[in-house]
Order: structure tokens, then C-alpha cells, then sequence
């Protein structure tokens, strides 16, 4: 297991999963955060040398990123958007099949007033899996290093689909990590009589059995060219898939077709996916870590959402009234595709509220 120079292993500083809980890591130590929270006296903070910054030619140019690399106990891709210096640090963390291409739209919405890092997790975008863990779980602890190696201050999460979840694990786990949380229709418990999308239900129903999952994913992602793929994917998290500029289908394109020849994807995804419907169905351990959360809260989400149904974000909202909750008509999984420029403004003017220092970057 990879360890930082203290002798702390990623395993540690995440924290323990299964429980929603962890100490802090005693390699890194988080200034008081931006809503004014100090952080613990026996934590000191230094930036870990293991955290090598790579830079990388990708196709992030023509939305203003930067493709970087970080050595995390393997190689962790993530995208710089910049913004200035002194701005409240915001980290985008995608779903389940996704990547850092999720964000190209949001993100240089946000930079002119925060500094935007997208990170991918193991098993996903170009963060190869290489012998990696991809469960929630691990990706959870490889978030936590990210934070403490590589930003190195309290960030904002904002979290779609399954890294809503893993943002909400972080968050609980390590609150001094986290100023704050914007959750884009995350990966929530479904509420007890709640119905949902059939293609949806059977597909993960399936990606849970042994073998039969492994066939299925292998069968769909042999049927259809890249282009093909990303078009069906599209027009399962989007409400209106033609919303998506041709200019990112294509990206996503490329992407697609880098990632064919690299090893271990299929298990990753079926590993995050399984990992992904067990912490769901401990609903009372996950319900558990949404209710220690402690710093300011932004619940959105899409009412045509066919994946989470916004049913199940509203039973969220209802057992947190001090959360902002907001729901999109006409708008599905992912409304930082659909409707970047709503999104964008809808979160600025949250941070004005919660984070002082968001207003002074305007």
C-alpha cells in the first residue's frame, strides 16, 4: 500500500469507509478553512514531496486546462482551469464512467473567480487503473491524498453522481479538508416505494452478479464504434443529449479510443459500480455521514434525472433543511453538461453567501 513520507498509508488517511470516519492524517495539516473553522492543534501541514507535478498535452486547451500529473502511489491524472492566486480552492470530482472532460463546460465558468482543479479517479479518464483499487472506497482515499498532497488547502467539493458520494464520505470523513460541498445530483439512497428507471435498474441488477456482469459490460462496449458509445451514454444521463457541444462529443470520442488499449477497465468499472450499489444499500451508515456534515451544503439536481430520480434527492433535502436544495425541470443527470451557465451562476452566488472570500475574487 503506497505511504506518505510519514509512514501513513492513503488507506489511513482516508479513513475507514466502512464507517464514514477518520482521524485526521497526521502527515498534513489544513488551515483554518474559509468558513472559519480551525483547523486541529496537533496536525501540522507540509507539502508531500510524493506529489510530482507532470504536465501533459491533451486536448483540455480549447476550454482553457491544463492536463497535469501527480504520483499518488500511481499516476493520477487531473485537469488545472487556473484562476487566480488567492481564490477559494474548488475541486470537481465526476461519476461513475466518467472523467475530467465532465467539467470542460462548468469550469471555465468558474475559474475567473476560483482556482478549479477536475481530478480522475482510479479506473476512470486518465488515471489508469494499474493494479489499483476503483472501489468507492478507495477512490475516497485516493481524494483524500489529492486534497493533502496536491491542493494542499480546504477546497470546495463538487461531486456528480458517484463522486457526489465519495465527496460526502471525504467531507465526513475529513471535514478539515472540505469548505464546502455542491452535490450534482449525487448517488443517494432510493426512497423506500420510489420507482426506478427499468433500463437502469436491471443494467445494475446485472453488473452485480458475477461473470454475468463481466460479459455484459465486455458485450456493450463491443457493440458500436467510440462514437456510438458516447452517444448512448449521452442520451442515458442527459434529459437532451443534443444540448452537449459536438466539440466535447468529440473529445469524449478520443478519449473513448485512448482508453481501449488500456488494461483493467472493465473490472475498475464494475468494481466502482458494485462498490457504488453497496454503500447505497447501507442506507443508515451513508444517511449517517450526510448527517455529521458541518460545512455549508448545495444540493442540486436534474428533475428528469433517470439514474437518481429526484425523489431520492428530496428525501436528502427533507432530512437536511440547512442544506440549499434546488431542482432543474427539463434537465437530467448531469446539469453541468446540460446547463453549464445556470449551474455556474447558481454556485458563485451560493459561495458569495457561504465562503467571504468567493465575493472578494470578483
Amino acid at each position: 500500500m503506497p505511504q506518505s513520507e510519514s509512514g501513513v498509508t492513503s488507506r489511513q488517511c482516508g479513513g475507514d469507509i466502512d464507517d464514514f470516519r477518520s482521524r485526521p492524517c497526521p502527515a498534513a495539516r489544513f488551515p483554518a478553512g474559509r468558513s472559519g473553522a480551525a483547523a486541529p492543534e496537533h496536525v501540522t501541514y507540509r507539502r508531500v514531496a510524493s506529489a510530482v507535478i507532470l504536465t501533459d498535452m491533451t486536448t483540455l486547451a480549447r476550454w482553457g486546462g491544463t492536463s497535469r500529473f501527480a504520483d499518488l502511489g500511481g499516476r493520477v491524472h487531473w485537469a488545472d482551469f487556473g484562476g487566480p492566486p488567492d481564490a477559494p480552492r474548488v475541486v470537481l470530482v465526476h461519476g461513475l464512467g466518467g472523467s475530467h472532460l465532465n467539467w470542460c463546460l462548468l469550469a471555465p465558468l468558474l475559474a475567473p473567480r476560483l482556482r478549479v482543479t477536475a481530478v480522475d479517479l482510479a479506473g476512470f479518464g486518465l488515471t489508469d487503473p494499474a493494479g489499483r483499487g476503483t472501489t468507492v472506497r478507495d477512490n475516497a482515499a485516493l481524494l483524500d491524498r489529492f486534497l493533502r498532497e496536491v491542493i494542499g488547502e480546504p477546497a470546495v467539493l463538487v461531486g456528480n453522481s458517484m463522486g457526489g458520494m465519495i465527496a460526502i464520505l471525504q467531507a465526513a470523513a475529513a471535514p478539515e479538508t472540505t469548505s464546502g460541498l455542491v452535490l450534482l445530483d449525487p448517488a443517494l439512497p432510493m426512497p423506500f416505494g420510489a420507482r426506478p428507471d427499468p433500463l437502469v435498474l436491471s443494467t445494475f441488477l446485472l453488473y452485480s452478479v458475477p461473470v454475468v456482469g463481466e460479459q455484459l459490460f465486455a458485450r456493450a462496449r463491443a457493440s458500436g464504434t467510440a462514437r456510438q458509445q458516447v452517444r448512448r451514454l449521452l442520451a442515458l444521463v442527459c434529459a437532451d443529449p443534443s444540448a452537449v457541444p459536438e466539440e466535447l462529443v468529440g473529445a469524449s470520442v478520443e478519449l473513448v479510443e485512448h482508453r481501449a488499449g488500456v488494461p483493467g477497465l472493465d473490472a475498475a468499472f464494475l468494481a466502482a459500480a458494485r462498490s457504488l450499489v453497496r454503500v447505497n444499500a447501507r442506507r443508515n451508515t451513508y444517511w449517517s455521514a450526510m448527517r455529521s456534515l458541518r460545512m455549508p451544503v448545495y444540493l442540486m439536481s436534474g428533475e428528469r434525472d433517470r439514474l437518481v430520480p429526484v425523489r431520492a434527492a428530496r428525501a436528502a433535502a427533507a432530512r437536511h433543511p440547512g442544506w440549499r436544495f434546488e431542482t432543474f425541470p427539463g434537465v437530467g443527470h448531469v446539469p453541468q453538461l446540460e446547463i453549464p451557465g445556470v449551474i455556474a451562476g447558481r454556485l458563485l452566488d451560493w459561495l458569495d453567501d457561504v465562503l467571504p472570500a468567493a465575493g472578494a475574487a470578483k
